[in-house]
């Protein structure tokens, strides 16, 4: 694939991701959600009619582990657009300044991203003990949502995690054997290296 179908997946990816921050339905009770960064409430069976508030800085989270899990959150994300807009800007260069796209570091980066980000998610359950989650989940503990349920939010960057750490497994270039000699294939670089039988 082009370094512009990279650079549209990592952009979507991006997307995803920044919209599950910012999403307030990580953990919901029948009257109260909260993500990593806002929280909603509502009226019994009235979930239309909700009042929400944002946490405006680390300051403001109410819990060390919630605040490590949204630096960690913010950090992956960061990550992941720097990586979607350095891969933008090679696929929109001109091929002549982009012979060689540093498909090394984009991958590193890519890396870099998804484990921030996982270790994010798995920081943030402990949150689930502080006072904040235990007055909105009742009986929550660490790993343990007490009457709350999983939201969306959390769902989608879960699975926003996963299909990033899938990017760079699909674009590492193959090498296929061919009458003795190995074929590079590399998508970004857009040509195929002819080895000799004897080199390796």
């Amino acid at each position: 694939m082009g370094a512009s179908v990279w650079a549209a997946l990592e952009l979507s990816l991006t997307c995803i991701s920044a919209l599950s921050l910012i999403s307030p339905a990580w953990f919901q009770s029948p009257t109260f959600s909260f993500g990593v960064l806002t929280y909603c409430s509502w009226p019994q069976g009235d979930s239309w009619n909700q009042s929400c508030g944002t946490f405006g800085s680390l300051d403001d989270i109410p819990d060390f582990a919630w605040k490590t899990a949204a630096a960690l959150l913010l950090g992956g994300w960061l990550l992941l657009a720097f990586n979607a807009i350095l891969l933008l800007s090679w696929a929109l260069a001109p091929k002549e300044l982009c012979l060689r796209m540093g498909s090394g570091r984009t991958l590193g980066m890519q890396a870099a991203a998804v484990t921030t980000t996982v270790v994010g998610l798995l920081v943030f359950p402990i949150s689930l003990a502080s006072p904040f989650a235990k007055e909105a989940c009742g009986t929550s503990s660490v790993y343990r949502s007490g009457q709350c349920q999983l939201g969306w939010g959390y769902v989608t960057a879960i699975l926003n995690a996963v299909l990033a750490s899938l990017l760079p497994v699909i674009r590492w270039p193959s090498v296929i054997q061919v009458r003795g000699r190995p074929i590079h294939f590399a998508s970004d670089m857009e040509k195929i290296t002819v080895m000799p039988e004897g080199s390796k």
